[in-house]
């Protein structure tokens, strides 16, 4: 089984930019979107339903805010949205579909770039989204979570990384959560399962030549519970035609739907 995530920056944007077309080359079985930045009666266009791919949406209230999707080739047993606390539902962060075996879910953190106050949010959120993982550990049903968590996990996941110590993205206490899931949660960091290799990075800043020189930060993922750590066979960033600031981040499990 293929699963891809990306972060559009806006669905209709990602099409414009070929996205889609892209999209159905890889042969995925399930894509997760996030950041669509669009209602789902802006989305009827055929382009945004590629054949043989069933697609759910999940958009915010108000359209400054994400807004989530997932793809799938194979007709879920059940769709979820949300996550049960306003801020994840109002803004569109959160939509799932569960299979027979296992459920994946498309996630987007808020990112804190633009101040004190959008990073208290973002603080807010992550700890509420801690809770649903520790919840998460006591259901008998493996999982794949993969969106944007907007938090470098560790210096090797980004550029320049002494100098960013108190950005948003890789301060402290964000770094502190990657280790308590990644450590005593138990769960599992796809990326880390296939390579060690330092500068593997999904995100760019928007500006000249940051993708040209690879100066950016790896802040997408897919993270899968125990059960799953044995099915990862490989995983890869596209890095290929620029469709958005972020790039698809791509896994390849030993798993049939």
């Amino acid at each position: 089984m293929r699963v891809i995530t990306f972060n559009t920056q806006g669905i209709v944007q990602a099409a414009d930019r070929g996205f889609f077309d892209w999209m159905v080359k890889q042969d995925a079985d399930v894509v997760c979107l996030q950041n669509i930045r669009a209602r789902e009666y802006q989305l009827d266009d055929a382009r945004y339903h590629p054949e043989g791919y069933e697609a759910y949406f999940f958009e915010a209230f108000d359209d400054d805010y994400s807004g989530v999707a997932i793809y799938t080739r194979h007709l879920p047993k059940a769709i979820m949205t949300g996550l049960g606390f306003e801020q994840c539902d109002f803004q569109g962060r959160y939509i799932q579909a569960d299979f027979e075996r296992f459920s994946v879910g498309s996630f987007n953190v808020p990112s804190g770039l633009k101040g004190p106050e959008a990073q208290a949010e973002k603080e807010t959120f992550i700890e509420q989204f801690e809770s649903h993982f520790v919840k998460t550990l006591r259901k008998r049903r493996d999982f794949i979570f993969a969106g944007s968590m907007k938090i470098a996990h560790k210096p090797v996941d980004l550029s320049n990384w002494y100098a960013n110590q108190t950005v948003s993205g890789f301060l402290p206490k964000e770094r502190e959560f990657m280790e308590e899931l990644f450590g005593e949660m138990g769960y599992v960091d796809t990326m880390r399962e296939c390579t060690k290799a330092d500068r593997e990075y999904t995100w760019w800043p928007d500006y000249n030549r940051a993708r040209e020189l690879n100066e950016g930060a790896r802040l997408d993922y897919q993270i899968t519970t125990q059960g799953l750590r044995k099915t990862i066979q490989h995983c890869s960033i596209y890095k290929g035609q620029p469709f958005s600031e972020h790039a698809p981040y791509i896994v390849d499990y030993d798993i049939d739907l």
